[in-house]
């Protein structure tokens, strides 16, 4: 089973959510990036709220058949999940404050309604 991008990328915003994830934005990056065609920014507001939030996104989306390329668990201040079209940024909150990565994609829409 082929999972889109737009499918791929309402899973992990559910299974964020799901997870309590805070102030969590979707930019659409088709157009503008050839490194994935969204991007998930979201916080959580303790290590383990941010472990959790990127667990429940790696199983749903590993059920699912995608493959997950996870850095920065551990440490639990900035997790990146590359799974292919999408991209999900899961910050602590106090990290997520400083890099401000919203600004620096800047060009690319807010994807409403997800």
């Amino acid at each position: 089973m082929t999972i889109t991008p737009n499918e791929l990328l309402n899973m992990a915003v559910a299974a964020a959510e799901d997870k309590k994830a805070m102030n969590l934005v979707a930019l659409d990056l088709k157009g503008i990036s050839l490194v994935a065609d969204y991007f998930v920014i979201c916080h959580g507001n303790s290590d383990t709220q941010v472990q959790a939030i990127a667990t429940e996104i790696r199983k749903r989306v590993h059920d699912a058949g995608v493959s997950v390329k996870l850095e920065g668990m551990d440490a639990a201040r900035w997790v990146l999940m590359d799974l292919g079209d999408v991209v999900v940024h899961i910050f602590h909150r106090d990290e997520r404050e400083y890099y401000n990565i919203e600004r620096l994609w800047s060009d690319a829409k807010v994807v409403e309604n997800v």
